[in-house]
């Protein structure tokens, strides 16, 4: 079937630039079924995808090219045969919301820092133009599987939260009692006006960062709701782990922005978008974690128990749910779901270095780690037009991808190796592991070899992952 779906999408690159496609190489899953490739041939890198669920492609596709005609970064859509399930979208590179979040953090000592804050801000700029710009556009018959976050939307959630978090954590709860608070819930949200865009899943892992711009992806699952939801999701993201006085800070920004005249009234509705987001959430960490025993999702509850506790006593409900408060209390102090955080995170150091001055040492007591050779890749260092730049500039990084095709035959091997001791590490609670990669100056192959594989590793497992570049 791998194949089937490489050939294909060959074929749509062809179709697309009526040049030929040269090499591919498979992105790290998500958290759906969808399958990501990066495509490279002569009219460069796009992405493409297979996807069998075909409606929730045409959702993706047609809400792409209306968010396009009205000025918002998503990405183009070079081609398609959804009939097969497949597309071909514009490449925006790896650099996500998520990643940068935690590469400027780990620099800064976990100092959520201003330009963080100036970043989330341009986010929340775009969100209000997806918000009002975006309603206008769309098409909302394409919405799949449903064209509003309405009352049924909201209660498939809340039985999501039931059924996969609270039953699989075995948390004791009076079943009609708790669906009788759901019903209270659910009238006090749709209390405010709902027919704006819904993005669904605007969460930092699905905005990507080009050029220190925000770009959005992942919104097939949009629709019809409040203006509240999108920005709880955001705010309230686990694991981006925004610190409270921030994410007031933002808010408020964010409500400025819009021109809301009642602030009091909003955020009084925001904060019981925030609790059904989270019980949404918390639904999906279940799932993945305790029923496909997908472990690193199980790593985002005690961040979203946090968020939970903290709503709840400080922004309490304005309604009577006796029931589900109880139970929201019951999981917030549960010492087994407390203790998931507990276990001590492998910490990964991605270094690039010369040779010129040595391979780094490894200062954590592990006694070193891999090393990896990238002098016989194509240098761009020999030619004049590279010289002032480094592996993370989009030159450089079009001349890997673009005009060789060497590098992913290089990478892909090492990506195996790595997750082999990634894994085991993880399994047997080691917390230090180092990987180098050095080449003649430690400018340009290096660099991009260590960007990659910190990247890959990073959306892939839950570890801490530190990136070092020694000669810049």
């Amino acid at each position: 079937m791998n194949d089937q779906i490489i050939d294909m999408l060959y074929e749509l690159y062809r179709k697309w630039c009526g040049k030929e496609a040269s090499s591919h190489s498979e992105l790290p899953p998500s958290g759906s079924s969808r399958r990501y490739f990066r495509i490279v041939g002569e009219a460069g890198s796009a992405i493409g995808v297979y996807n069998a669920d075909k409606k929730e492609n045409e959702a993706f596709v047609s809400f792409s090219r209306s968010f396009k005609q009205v000025g918002v970064n998503v990405p183009e859509i070079y081609a398609e045969e959804l009939a097969y399930g497949i597309y071909l979208q514009q490449d925006l590179g790896d650099e996500t919301l998520y990643s940068l979040l935690t590469n400027v953090r780990a620099s800064n000592g976990n100092v959520f820092s201003s330009e963080l804050v100036g970043i989330y801000k341009k986010v929340l700029r775009s969100l209000i133009q997806i918000q009002m710009e975006g309603t206008d556009a769309i098409d909302f018959n394409k919405c799949y599987p449903r064209a509003a976050f309405d009352r049924q939307s909201m209660m498939w959630d809340l039985q999501y939260f039931k059924y996969y978090f609270l039953k699989l954590s075995h948390i004791v709860f009076d079943e009609q009692a708790l669906e009788n608070d759901y019903n209270r819930l659910m009238d006090y949200l749709l209390e405010v006006k709902h027919d704006y865009f819904l993005y669904r899943d605007f969460q930092s892992r699905n905005i990507m960062i080009v050029n220190g711009e925000p770009w959005f992806i992942d919104y097939q699952g949009g629709r019809k709701g409040s203006l509240q939801y999108d920005v709880a999701s955001l705010l309230y993201d686990a694991k981006a782990d925004i610190p409270q006085n921030v994410r007031e800070e933002l808010l408020g920004y964010y409500i400025e922005q819009l021109g809301y005249q009642d602030r009091v009234e909003f955020e009084s509705h925001f904060y019981a978008y925030v609790l059904i987001r989270i019980m949404q959430a918390m639904g999906a960490y279940g799932y993945r974690g305790f029923f496909e025993k997908k472990a690193h999702f199980l790593k985002s509850i005690p961040f979203a128990l946090a968020n939970m506790s903290s709503i709840i006593d400080n922004h309490p409900l304005p309604i009577e749910v006796p029931e589900l408060m109880r139970v929201l209390n019951s999981i917030t102090t549960n010492e087994q779901l407390l203790g998931i955080a507990k276990t001590t995170k492998l910490k990964v150091s991605v270094s690039s270095f010369s040779y010129k001055h040595g391979i780094p040492t490894d200062n954590s007591g592990n006694g070193g780690g891999f090393v990896f050779d990238c002098r016989a890749l194509p240098n761009p260092g020999r030619y004049e037009r590279y010289k002032s730049y480094t592996g993370r500039d989009q030159e450089v990084i079009e001349f890997f991808e673009c005009e060789h095709d060497k590098m992913d035959a290089f990478l892909s091997p090492i990506k195996q190796i790595v997750a082999l001791s990634v894994e085991k590490y993880m399994e047997r609670g080691f917390t230090n592991l180092m990987i180098n990669f050095g080449c003649t100056g430690g400018q340009h192959r290096s660099v991009y070899c260590a960007e990659q594989i910190a990247h890959w590793i990073r959306e892939r497992y839950d570890v801490e992952v530190v990136l070092k570049h020694w000669e810049h």
